[in-house]
């Protein structure tokens, strides 16, 4: 993907973002495509226009992936997936969509090091869902957060969690490391992560990399999933502290109502990632009801 085209992903993103802003508020008066659009202040036209140059659907398709009913139904059809996976058992490798993704944890002595003797590169470059903050090191990718404030201070975030290791400022590579993630075509490729977190916390994201793209999980299944089936507060602590968003996917999880509850970078950027990833996946079903509530 063309780094003008990311850019314009990106900024398609913040109308979509506040469209599902707007939906959320007023999910019980069921809003028509005319009032979305006037609400963001664009001409139904465009915004016809922009969902689908986004999201590769039309609104109304896309409204109907928001919806309780639909999560409820897919979290119904994920019991029988995890149930295969589980059957399977865990491999070191997932597919998320058509990147294959694995992984590795970091040694308890290199966590304790925190960083001493790692160079890690990082930078900020455009998403399909906003400004994104990647960071890695020779072995993998060890940091992905969206910008939900000014970059200094995504800095911080991540010299605070490695304090010890040498960073190093690279965005071109970031830029084209997020077009390897979010490839304009179906295109096949791989991407390694490296993990540092308690082994609860490891085992917890290793579930989550398993699941399927577009595939959603509640908590509860989630902690079963990770073999941790009476721990759910703390698979949840798990996942608000993750800090390799999208590819470690926790934006698939959801409450048990269909709900998509919370998430670090924003709910509604949340329901923006389930929506466009089903809508990459093509499903078929239809529910349309109301949008998922807080």
């Amino acid at each position: 993907m063309p780094l003008d085209e990311s850019a314009e992903q990106s900024r398609q993103y913040a109308l979509v973002a506040r469209a599902i802003a707007f939906i959320r508020g007023h999910a019980t008066q069921q809003p028509s495509l005319e009032e979305i659009a006037a609400a963001v202040h664009v001409s139904p036209f465009h915004l016809q226009r922009i969902f689908a140059q986004w999201a590769g659907i039309s609104p109304k398709r896309f409204l109907q992936y928001l919806t309780k009913e639909y999560a409820k139904q897919q979290l119904l059809a994920s019991r029988d997936a995890l149930s295969v996976t589980e059957n399977a058992g865990l491999s070191s490798v997932s597919r998320l969509h058509d990147l294959m993704v694995s992984c590795e944890a970091m040694t308890p002595a290199e966590v304790k090091a925190s960083g001493a003797g790692v160079e890690i590169s990082f930078g900020f470059a455009a998403s399909p869902f906003g400004e994104a903050m990647v960071g890695w090191t020779q072995r993998g990718v060890c940091h992905f957060a969206f910008c939900i404030a000014d970059q200094h201070a995504m800095f911080e975030e991540l010299a605070t969690r490695w304090p010890r290791a040498n960073l190093e400022q690279d965005d071109l590579s970031a830029q084209r490391l997020l077009q390897q993630i979010f490839p304009a075509t179906p295109t096949k490729g791989s991407v390694h992560l490296v993990l540092r977190g308690t082994n609860f916390q490891i085992k917890v994201w290793e579930a989550l990399i398993h699941t399927e793209f577009a595939q959603v999980v509640s908590y509860r299944q989630l902690a079963q999933h990770a073999g941790f089936a009476h721990a759910q507060r703390a698979v949840g602590h798990a996942l608000a502290v993750n800090p390799i968003g999208f590819l470690i996917p926790c934006h698939r999880v959801i409450r048990e109502s269909g709900a998509a509850g919370n998430y670090r970078w924003g709910a509604d950027r949340k329901l923006a990632m389930l929506a466009w990833e089903a809508a990459r996946r093509g499903e078929r079903s239809t529910p349309a009801t109301s949008p998922h509530g807080r």
